[in-house]
């Protein structure tokens, strides 16, 4: 990325942009070219952002011995990495002392099973749960899903290690990227922001989020609410 001092002012490029619609005020134009500005600088934090994370120094080597039940078999945690170098783990609140699974992580995923096959053109993804794989691929194929590979945490211990449990013994989400350089295998990174770091009247959540649901919501007048969240089913 090209450092900042190099970079042409959003200003600069908003008055480039001849975009404009039907019967649109001079009032909203200005108003809309300054967030334009905002959006073009919001931008540039995230790539600053994505660089910074990039640069991270090595992690934690993973020394746990996991083991996990795929859809195929026995898997250990080398094997989830199948012939890529890096691994994306989703923690799936859907452990055994569940009914249902939790809705929130449910639409997460449905958003990304569309997005799996390309994802795995470049790294793993793998989604863990502490229930029996039997009913992860059950409540798979009732969703509809059908490019995610699903895994369960057999003795939990992956779950434990990597903040896949709360305090109380429940189930928590949480995002984890891996690393395999010259056969060692390390954490390279992880979701951080939780609680303890939201802001007031926020529910917590990282930057950028994961999902594509609030990304769409956050461009409506509507937003995201106070009240509404998903749902498992919508009665059709």
């Amino acid at each position: 990325m090209s450092h900042a001092t190099n970079l042409i002012p959003a200003i600069e490029l908003v008055k480039r942009s001849n975009m404009r619609f039907p019967n649109e005020s001079d009032d909203y134009r200005r108003a809309r070219n300054a967030l334009l500005a905002e959006e073009i600088e919001l931008r540039r934090h995230i790539e600053r952002v994505a660089e910074q994370r990039r640069a991270l120094p090595p992690g934690g080597e993973v020394t746990g011995r996991y083991h996990f039940q795929g859809e195929h078999g026995p898997v250990d945690f080398a094997g989830l990495f199948g012939d890529k170098q890096s691994l994306v783990v989703y923690s799936y609140m859907f452990g055994p002392q569940r009914e249902r699974p939790c809705p929130m992580c449910t639409s997460l995923l449905s958003a990304w099973d569309g997005e799996a096959r390309d994802v795995g053109q470049r790294v793993a993804l793998a989604v863990v749960a502490r229930s029996p794989i039997e009913r992860l691929v059950a409540f798979k194929k009732a969703r509809g899903w059908r490019d995610l590979e699903l895994y369960s945490d057999i003795d939990g211990s992956f779950s434990r290690d990597y903040h896949g449990i709360d305090k109380n013994g429940g189930d928590d989400a949480a995002f984890n990227v891996f690393t395999r350089r010259d056969g060692i295998i390390r954490h390279f990174w992880a979701g951080e922001m939780g609680m303890e770091s939201a802001d007031p009247g926020q529910d917590p959540r990282g930057a950028p989020d994961l999902m594509p649901l609030w990304t769409i919501l956050d461009v409506t007048p509507e937003g995201r609410g106070t009240d509404w969240y998903p749902k498992l089913d919508y009665g059709d």
